[in-house]
């Protein structure tokens, strides 16, 4: 349990939450771990099986408290409140920043290219630059094209368009080099280009695979703050997608998906046996204890804590979604001139 930026987030599962006097008190296994007084509380965030007693329902919705209830994955489920007050307003501001979204979006995109930055560098850090490439490392190169671009981007120039132009040359840049990132002894196991849908090789197929689980994560934590997860600013609207939702996870997917797809496959953790090719070529997490070596190390990872650059204070990696959902709706409602995007350290 860790209360930041008042809420609190319960992510022990069986917790049982109930009211004292005008406090919320968090229990596990009839142990208190938590007590918070109402009026220091905005709203609840609750992980997977955790019970919430009716006088606690009531309590936090009289007190203008809301409760979320995800499930263990963290998909959005519930949204239990009192009388909405704040809600209409924020999507307004929402629908009317997606008309002129350049300044959130450039947080967006220059966090992203920022931590692409940081997972090249940490592959450096890690294992040296390569020898005997033809104009030094191709590593090296890529790092210092983004960096080139992200001061392209730092001067503040140009719209939309040249801040959609900027993500799609750093991430040709990035995934230019994945492959030298990758160092399984497999000779199947490697990087041929990003492909989506379907996934051609094992490397996309877990990229792929992560992806879709912070999209989810991303999707929850925008609808936990009241927002429409289907409105963005950098992803176009379209019926059935989740543009807000894939806003978010942009600056989130070198740290939580792409450094841990090559932790996976680095550390021997899944090899080609845990890989299904089916009919037209698409590769696919295919074992059953492929999938769950997948899903355990996403949890494990989502419990790692970083230090905060704008909180100057350490949450887990899993929270931060919800964290950055938060910052963007205090932004769309005036608390911040700006929004703080996510830079990994």
């Amino acid at each position: 349990m860790k209360k930041l930026l008042n809420t609190l987030y319960v992510t022990t599962e069986g917790a049982a939450l109930r009211k004292d006097g005008e406090n919320l008190v968090a229990e596990v296994d009839g142990e208190e771990r938590a007590r918070v007084p109402f009026h220091m509380l905005g709203s609840v965030v609750a992980f997977g099986p955790v019970l919430v007693s009716p006088a606690l329902i009531g309590a936090c919705a009289a007190n203008g408290i809301s409760i979320v209830l995800l499930d263990r994955v963290g998909r959005f489920q519930a949204r239990i409140e009192g009388p909405v007050a704040g809600n209409v307003l924020l999507r307004r501001a929402q629908y009317a920043a997606s008309e002129a979204p350049d300044d959130i979006v450039r947080g967006f995109v220059m966090a992203k290219i920022a931590n692409q930055r940081s997972v090249l560098q940490r592959h450096l850090r890690d294992y040296g630059p390569g020898e005997g490439e033809e104009g030094g490392d191709a590593v090296s190169a890529a790092c210092e094209r983004l960096a080139r671009i992200l001061r392209r981007l730092a001067a503040g120039l140009g719209g939309l368009d040249l801040l959609r132009g900027a993500e799609g040359e750093a991430a040709q840049v990035y995934f230019s080099v994945f492959d030298r990132l990758v160092r399984s002894p497999d000779p199947e196991i490697r990087f041929r280009g990003r492909s989506r849908r379907p996934p051609l090789d094992p490397v996309n197929a877990v990229l792929s695979f992560l992806y879709t689980l912070l999209t989810h994560d991303c999707r929850s934590a925008a609808e936990s703050v009241g927002l429409d997860p289907a409105v963005g600013f950098l992803h176009r609207d379209r019926p059935g997608r989740p543009s807000l939702a894939l806003d978010l996870m942009e600056e989130l997917r070198p740290v939580l998906a792409d450094r841990l797809t090559l932790s996976l496959l680095n550390r021997r953790q899944l090899r080609a046996r845990d890989f299904e090719v089916r009919d037209g070529g698409s590769v696919l997490p295919g074992s059953q204890d492929g999938r769950r070596t997948v899903l355990t190390a996403w949890q494990e990872r989502k419990r790692e804590e970083r230090l905060h650059p704008f909180l100057e204070e350490k949450a887990p990696l899993g929270l931060v979604p919800y964290l950055q959902a938060q910052f963007l709706s205090r932004h769309l409602r005036g608390d911040l001139d700006a929004y703080p995007p996510w830079f990994w350290k």
